[in-house]
């Protein structure tokens, strides 16, 4: 008879359910992209209901439920920071307590009512602690049958940041940063004071940081600030953080304001306002002392573990320019990170703690050298009939083609005619990146694309870049990376070959003057440091994908496209062919294929919301 596993990550942020039977990882999914709702912390009753049904079990079926931290602890790590930075923080502390008391104290009791639901009150509940769930995503579904642990997040219970290592079916933690000293938070306080959201916003903090100017006196000046007043980096990587430049402890914001505007010389910015060349070079200092964190922990890993190969999870994880960085140094042979690093995929690492290390399970791959991700696409599929139904609710219209090869030989040319394409195949991904199967594509060679994209589909910020999906034989001709990058998680210079000459006052340049300066002759996906986030896609992991790619190769000799997530600003990659025929109504996208239907924009009927996308995230 199988076991099963049900893991599940709720009540902070990025909530959703992952399951495992007999070892094998064969779904999750975030909450958030059934309920809509971005970053959505509620119980995944949706995501558990799926992945149940995709395991084909009651959740009576179950061996136990993984749920990704342990809540007392948590609650311990509040009441004694209250305690140590008192009276500091009595606003914060009256506004969280009565939620603790009510409802986080009392855990088992609310996961007992929504088990309910699923018709099973008392199954058994495990909970292991959040880093260790971290380091599970991690090493668990690697490549690699031992390795070094490095988790870094914004915290779990106590812990910011730690070091392990994973052999066989193990894991041990071998040294630990407790809170308040936390790199995410240190990181998500720049994002806060350069105006984004934390928790959301990042990403975009490290896509702004190319803009500053390396080496500049302004640069070098904003480091040496950080260093000197705001974190204390020592030589192993550990570090200490100075609490008078922080309210995140106790109180209800990131940063102490005043201090900071009399640090940097800058008030914070407002969001949405413009950006002016001082944020870029605050965001390029927070991410060089960031990336040079990362490398010296990385050396201290290897030196406690001795260990050719690294594994990382937890939200700094995400950090794809210093991870490529990290992987440039040489420290490590290769190193795998978690495509689900943050909260959401403590769903998956709490149910392999408890598979691997509660059931005493053997680790086993029986595909060497490979992950057990499955490229991340674990994840609901909907079939013909499914999109059917959609196109009979709006009367929409379409061609059908009875050749997949056919649909993407004429999906290949409309992307090379500069046409936009939402491309919506298979099962879903699971993490924050778009993979290919719930995707918005386009022609890297495109001068205008990355504009296009940016403020006619994706209503964000024109700044932002987009990431290039290349062939996996093909890489090598395009980026300076020598191994496959299969979940967007790695940063590399586009190849010299390719890049065109900048002028001599490039970095003098006003921001949106360099973004649209052609850099290289793939200008959609190059950075304004010719760098590119890189995807590459594997024929047996994603066949479809490949192919549409194969064919545009094919048609133009360029075996790369512009590959970005299938949702607009503020709402959630879309999961079902329903969510996809509206992001494409509500855009200017010019082509929607789903399955083996295309749908073509200007044959569709009106479409009665269809400035309902624009006028709720278009910017000013």
């Amino acid at each position: 008879m199988s076991e099963s596993i049900l893991g599940i990550s709720a009540y902070y942020h990025d909530s959703a359910a992952a399951i495992i039977v007999d070892g094998e990882i064969v779904a999750a999914a975030h909450e958030e992209r059934f309920t809509r709702q971005k970053h959505d912390s509620s119980f995944p009753s949706n995501a558990v209901a799926y992945v149940l049904d995709e395991a084909g079990i009651d959740l009576e079926d179950v061996r136990a439920v993984a749920f990704y931290d342990k809540p007392y602890l948590k609650f311990e790590r509040l009441l004694e920071t209250y305690h140590s930075f008192s009276p500091k923080g009595l606003k914060s502390f009256l506004s969280a307590m009565p939620v603790w008391i009510k409802e986080k104290l009392l855990m088992r009791t609310m996961l007992k009512e929504e088990f309910e639901k699923f018709g099973c009150s008392r199954p058994k509940l495990l909970f292991p602690e959040h880093h260790l769930s971290h380091a599970a995503s991690a090493f668990f579904p690697s490549p690699f049958s031992e390795a070094a642990v490095l988790t870094l997040d914004g915290v779990g219970e106590w812990a910011t940041t730690t070091i392990g290592r994973g052999e066989g079916n193990r894991l041990s933690i071998e040294k630990e940063l407790a809170f308040p000293h936390s790199l995410g938070l240190l990181y998500s306080a720049f994002t806060y004071y350069c105006g984004f959201k934390v928790n959301s916003g990042e990403y975009k903090l490290m896509g702004l940081a190319p803009y500053g100017n390396p080496g500049s006196e302004q640069v070098r000046a904003y480091r040496d600030l950080i260093n000197q007043n705001l974190v204390d980096v020592r030589e192993d990587g550990s570090f200490l953080l100075n609490m008078d430049y922080f309210n995140f402890a106790t109180g209800l914001t990131m940063c102490n304001d005043p201090a900071w505007e009399k640090l940097f010389g800058i008030p914070p910015r407002r969001s949405e306002t413009k950006l002016d060349q001082n944020y870029m070079n605050l965001a390029l200092a927070i991410q060089e002392v960031t990336e040079e964190i990362v490398l010296k922990l990385a050396k201290t890993a290897k030196d406690v573990t001795g260990s050719d190969y690294l594994v990382m999870a937890g939200g700094v994880a995400l950090n794809c320019v210093a991870n490529g960085k990290l992987l440039r140094s040489g420290i490590f042979e290769d190193i795998w990170i978690q495509p689900a690093s943050g909260d959401a995929g403590g769903a998956l690492g709490a149910a392999l703690a408890a598979w691997y290390i509660w059931m005493d399970q053997p680790r086993n791959n029986s595909n060497p050298g490979k992950d057990l991700m499955k490229g991340a696409l674990l994840g609901p599929e909907f079939d013909e009939k499914d999109i059917l139904k959609v196109a009979r609710r709006y009367g929409a219209s379409f061609k059908k083609y009875d050749d997949f090869d056919e649909l993407c030989g004429d999906a290949a040319r409309l992307i090379s005619e500069g046409q936009v394409v939402g491309w919506f195949q298979g099962r879903m991904e699971y993490g924050p990146r778009a993979l290919g199967n719930r995707s918005i594509l386009g022609d890297a060679r495109h001068p205008e694309m990355q504009k296009k994209l940016n403020l006619k589909i994706k209503y964000r910020e024109g700044f932002r870049p987009f990431a290039p999906t290349v062939l996996e034989e093909c890489n090598g001709e395009y980026f300076e990376l020598d191994r496959p990058s299969p979940y967007m998680l790695l940063v590399a210079q586009v190849r010299k070959e390719r890049q065109t000459p900048l002028p001599d006052d490039y970095s003098e340049m006003v921001l949106y003057d360099r973004l649209y300066w052609l850099r290289s002759d793939v200008p959609a996906v190059t950075h304004v440091d010719c760098s590119a986030r890189i995807q590459t896609v594997n024929r047996q992991v994603n066949p479809r994908y490949w192919e549409l790619i194969n064919r545009f190769r094919e048609q133009t000799g360029f075996g790369v496209i512009v590959n970005t997530s299938f949702n607009v600003r503020g709402e959630p990659i879309v999961c079902t062919p329903d969510d996809a025929y509206r992001c494409f109504m509500g855009t200017e996208m010019d082509y929607l294929v789903m399955g083996d239907f295309i749908f073509k924009k200007e044959d569709q009927p009106e479409y009665d919301n269809k400035d309902y996308w624009r006028g709720k995230y278009e910017l000013d």
